[in-house]
Parts: C-alpha cells; structure tokens; sequence
C-alpha cells in the first residue's frame, strides 16, 4: 500500500535511488551491483559558477562486490559518474576494494563504519555499502530452500528471529515454521 497522498501542498526537493542488482557467477560467486544516484529538483549554482540543473544527478556511484557461499567479499570495486566535486570525491574509490575480506554477515555494517568513517570515506559510497547484506540474503533465498530441502537434519532458518514478523513465538513461525515455533508465554493474570 503506497502511503497516501498530503494533505498539505508541497514542492519536490531531492530524490535519492539506490538500486541493488544481483548475479550467480559462473565461477559459482556472486556480484551485487549498487548503485546510487541522487538528484535535485531544481536548480542551482555550482561553486565553479556553473549552473547545476534540476533532474541531474549530483551524485551517481556505483559499487560492485563478489561474494563467496559464505557471504565473505572476494572482490569490490567503486566508480563514480558523478560527484559534487568530481575528482576530489572520486578519489577514494580505490579505497573501498579494502572490502574485500569482509563478511555480509558478520558485524559488516559495523566494519565499513570503522574502515571508512570520516574521512576515511566517502558519506554516500559508505551508506551503499550498508544495504548489501540484506540484499545478499535476498539473493541466496532459492539456494538455501534447496540446500534445506536436502538437508537430513534441517537447521533452524537463520531469518527467524531476525525481524518482528519472524519471531519465533509469531504466526508466521507457527504457520510456515511449526518445528521452530515456540509458543508465547502466558500473560500473567491481574486479580
């Protein structure tokens, strides 16, 4: 359900689209491809006195990585087509293959915050960074159902208990994981 419209008049500001594709490799890695790309929706000067047009894009970066089955980047590799200060903001891009090694998994979030605060980075690059792991997860959705549909002794789902829609004692556990459903304590009675 898309949220309703205002109903207070307003003027369009900014725009910022983050895209995230996946792919299966043939080398049996995957590459997910970010991209960031933030617009104005106006005009306005440049410090160079250029004029900086509505629908153009001051930001527009990319980052690919390579991940292994176990989540861990192999590979990263950032561009930029656009920058607020061009070169001086591209710069950094080789910075970010400091990556690879990192687990999607593993207090990642945290590990970029460490490795590129600052300026250690760049804001936007870094914040693309952070949307990978859940997309990652999104993207070995079908193969981990086929290696637990393998498995001869299932292992609990590693999703449930990771938001408020899958808790364990929820009913969508209940109804989609009854063996790692765990009923709700009873509610202590007032008398």
């Amino acid at each position: 359900m898309p949220l309703p419209p205002s109903e207070i008049a307003r003027e369009p500001l900014h725009t910022r689209s983050i895209r995230v594709d996946s792919f299966a490799r043939a080398d049996g890695q995957w590459d997910l491809e970010a991209e960031l790309i933030d617009v104005k929706a106006y005009d306005f000067p440049r410090d160079s006195g250029a004029v900086h047009r509505a629908g153009t894009p001051v930001h527009h970066m990319h980052l690919r990585v390579t991940i292994d089955d176990q989540f861990t980047i192999t590979e990263a590799l950032a561009t930029y087509d656009a920058a607020p200060f061009d070169t001086q903001c591209s710069a950094i891009a080789p910075d970010y293959a400091a990556l690879v090694g990192l687990n999607l998994l593993r207090s990642f979030r945290q590990a970029v915050k460490e490795r590129f605060a600052r300026t250690a980075g760049c804001t936007h690059m870094t914040e693309l960074a952070y949307v990978l792991p859940t997309v990652a997860v999104q993207s070995m959705a079908n193969r981990r159902r086929k290696e637990m549909g393998n498995a001869a002794v299932p292992k609990k789902p590693f999703q449930l208990d990771g938001c408020h829609a899958l808790r364990v004692d929820g009913a969508v556990a209940k109804e989609f994981y009854p063996q790692w459903y765990v009923a709700p304590p009873p509610e202590a009675k007032c008398e």
